[in-house]
């Protein structure tokens, strides 16, 4: 093909990226009028290249989209050509003044997004030519928004005060790894446009960004390639390959849709004396609700819910640990639950019409989520009545009956990954803080927004526990056995996740041996566990203590098991296998 004519095809693409750029660059300095004219004109610019690139696609048959697109690129090419009319003045001068709320940059700044979203998803990448394995694509677009994000954090409308770059890195790499160590105040030292840029990074980081980008890629094009498919199938651990984009698909709906109500409820529950303005009870809300299911931990109060107006709102606390709780069991558990509960629905209401339908309920529940849930619930059981227990006449000493067992079942779920607090972390007895620990290292499940070594991972360890005193050689449970890949993954990732932790603990403590090594190693563990809580010494670690947790925060989202298995080279099995020999291990 004519390079030119590709440069044609590419050009509305590069104008939507070149927009973007200008609204970085809008929001993140301070403008003469001069500039702010000039910007003005490339918004228009880009969307009027909007409208004519959504629109040409239809009249030629190569491009046209699939018809489930068609509604939003109506929608989306109504809403552009109001906001043109709006800047051109043309519906003042026609009586269209109902339609003049849209007069606010931040409207202008949403089409600009979407319109790179719609270009971006209908230009064309090729995986066959990409010599990158699934778990380096996987390393590598997180580094890019920690790096994007520490770009966005400098920009000097983003801080009411500089920020050094240490600390800007520092924060981003909390929020795409959602751990919620801080080293500044999310609240009172990032403007509202740096807290709308951590929160952003928060929720690509709990997704990832590959999962919005080849939703949006496979939604607006007519389909995709059998390698695009191969790549995210390994990147989203399905088991199907034509199940890809449905699983990407429920991935954001049940996200979009848990946050929202997440926010609602949040709204509800919050206090009209502290927070009058009803802007920032929503901004509140959005804030926590995507930052709960995230497992981030950021909060804008700057002790989080230990804040004395927020300690004794239940409510709020019962919420937020649910949030935490369907973010942090995973996607494949809670797809399989609704599986279970749609089909018993189904059988319910073939019951009541008298219907000869049956669907058979054998197996629905698979043997992963069962041991997860189970998992799950007893580290959260048991968790509550140990913090109960411990802290009774300590930290929850200033809470009633009620308020007691609340802010032990808070403690003992935000501990898994999330990093919200509702008591004074520094000052929990050494009991107490064993079981933190313990807690934060284990963490979420697998295919969740959050950390650690995963429950599933902590189960089969038990199991085979267990078997190898009962002498037997296979780890059977539910009636099935678990295969032994599983259990070498499950005690590859345990042995390395020691190994990071260690190597984390020793580095820190060689630039603040000052900061007592239990703190270290509280704080050590929460960044492995990708936690967020934190005895204090995370302001005043020292510039190389600060980079040595923000490789353990990153190693911890990311495992160190994918980490090697992107940097070697993957082997060819083959079929011969050498003679067995036991070696000596107690």
């Amino acid at each position: 093909m004519n390079k030119k004519i590709i440069i044609i095809k590419q050009l509305p693409f590069i104008i939507s990226i070149i927009a973007i750029l200008s609204v970085v660059f809008d929001l993140g300095f301070d403008h003469k009028p001069v500039e702010q004219k000039f910007l003005q004109l490339i918004y228009l610019i880009a969307l009027f290249v909007g409208v004519g690139s959504v629109s040409f696609r239809y009249f030629f048959k190569k491009t046209r989209p699939k018809i489930n697109v068609m509604p939003f690129d109506f929608l989306l090419v109504l809403f552009i050509l109001v906001l043109i009319f709006i800047e051109l003045e043309f519906l003042i001068e026609n009586n269209f003044t109902f339609l003049l709320f849209l007069n606010a940059s931040i409207w202008v700044y949403l089409a600009l997004i979407l319109i790179f979203i719609r270009e971006l998803a209908s230009s064309s990448f090729d995986f066959r030519r990409m010599t990158l394995n699934p778990a380096q694509l996987f390393i590598l677009s997180f580094l890019f928004i920690i790096l994007v994000g520490t770009g966005m954090l400098l920009l000097p409308r983003a801080t009411y005060t500089s920020i050094s770059v240490i600390d800007a890195l520092f924060t981003s790499t909390s929020a795409v790894c959602v751990t919620g160590l801080v080293v500044v105040d999310t609240g009172s030292f990032f403007t509202p446009f740096g807290q709308m840029t951590i929160l952003m990074l928060i929720q690509l980081g709990g997704l990832g960004i590959m999962t919005f980008t080849s939703y949006f890629s496979y939604f607006f094009k007519a389909g995709s390639s059998y390698e695009n498919q191969m790549l995210l199938s390994a990147m989203t651990n399905t088991e199907k390959i034509g199940e890809v984009f449905s699983t990407l698909k429920r991935i954001i709906i049940i996200t979009f849709i848990i946050e929202a109500f997440g926010a609602l409820f949040v709204f509800m529950s919050l206090d009209t004396a502290i927070l009058s303005s009803f802007t920032d009870r929503l901004f509140f809300s959005v804030f926590h609700s995507i930052s709960g299911f995230c497992n981030a931990g950021f909060s804008t109060l700057q002790n989080s819910f230990y804040e004395p107006a927020y300690r004794f709102n239940y409510p709020l606390h019962i919420i937020i640990a649910f949030l935490i709780i369907l973010g942090g069991i995973g996607f494949p558990i809670v797809f399989n639950l609704l599986s279970y509960i749609k089909n018993n629905l189904k059988n319910l209401f073939y019951n009541f019409t008298e219907s000869h339908e049956r669907i058979r309920m054998h197996r629905i529940i698979n043997v992963n989520t069962r041991l997860v849930l189970v998992t799950s619930i007893l580290l959260t059981v048991g968790g509550t009545l140990l913090f109960y227990i411990f802290e009774y006449d300590h930290t929850l000493a200033e809470h009633g009956s009620w308020g007691k067992i609340v802010t032990a079942f808070f403690g003992s779920v935000t501990t898994r990954t999330a990093g919200f607090n509702t008591v004074d972390t520094s000052a929990l007895t050494v009991p107490t803080l064993m079981l933190v620990l313990f807690l934060m290292w284990v963490g979420a499940s697998p295919g969740s927004t959050g950390g650690g070594i995963k429950t599933s991972t902590l189960a089969i360890a038990v199991l085979n526990f267990i078997n190898m005193a009962k002498g037997k050689e296979k780890i059977e449970v539910y009636k099935r056995e678990i295969a032994q890949k599983s259990v070498n993954r499950a005690f590859a990732i345990i042995t390395l996740s020691i190994l990071v932790i260690f190597l984390s603990i020793f580095g820190v403590s060689m630039f603040d041996r000052d900061k007592g090594l239990l703190n270290i190693s509280f704080e050590c563990v929460s960044a492995f566990g990708t936690v967020g809580l934190s005895r204090g010494i995370t302001a005043t670690l020292s510039n190389p203590g600060k980079l040595i947790i923000i490789i353990t925060m990153f190693i911890g989202r990311v495992s160190m098991l994918t980490i090697f298995i992107a940097v070697f080279r993957k082997l060819a099995q083959h079929e011969y296998r050498y003679p067995s020999e036991e070696v000596l291990i107690n």
